[in-house]
């Protein structure tokens, strides 16, 4: 059995203003984790934050753009662990934007955890974690577009 993670938010706010934070690294980094992103297919990157040991992830995330749809899609790996080379978390992590009346819908879907190294208390973060992030974005763009940030 496979578990997933899905989240859906609409913003009042362009497809392309989205993607700029879903796609651009030092925008990225204001509402995920630093990075070396590159929107080039096949292009392998990584997220680096703090190590959170009762987690058992080492505070990097190993990835690597696998699809791309300018402005609609955008699917990357997302695989993880403790450190030492250990993977306990090997997902994939598919953004897709439609474009609606005042706005984008996003739907993020992170998928693939797999029943036999299923991991609930690091699950129930990402899952918690992804909406949570996926609400910093709306507070970002929604700060910009009032003036009260430097993006």
């Amino acid at each position: 059995m496979e578990r997933n993670i899905t989240h859906r938010i609409f913003y009042s706010h362009a497809p392309e203003i989205v993607w700029d934070y879903l796609t651009k690294a030092e925008l990225m980094e204001q509402w995920l984790m630093k990075s070396n992103f590159e929107l080039k297919l096949g292009h392998d990157f990584q997220f680096d934050t703090g190590p959170v040991p009762s987690l058992d992830f080492d505070g990097t995330v190993y990835c690597k753009v696998l699809e791309i749809e300018p402005l609609k899609k955008l699917t990357y790996s997302w695989k993880c662990g403790p450190g030492n080379g250990q993977i306990t978390i090997d997902s994939i992590v598919t953004w897709t934007l439609e474009a609606k009346d005042g706005g984008t819908e996003v739907l993020l879907e992170n998928t693939g955890f797999k029943e036999a190294n299923f991991n609930v208390v690091i699950f129930n973060a990402m899952n918690q974690g992804w909406l949570a992030n996926m609400n910093k974005i709306n507070k970002i763009l929604n700060e910009k577009e009032n003036g009260s940030t430097r993006a």
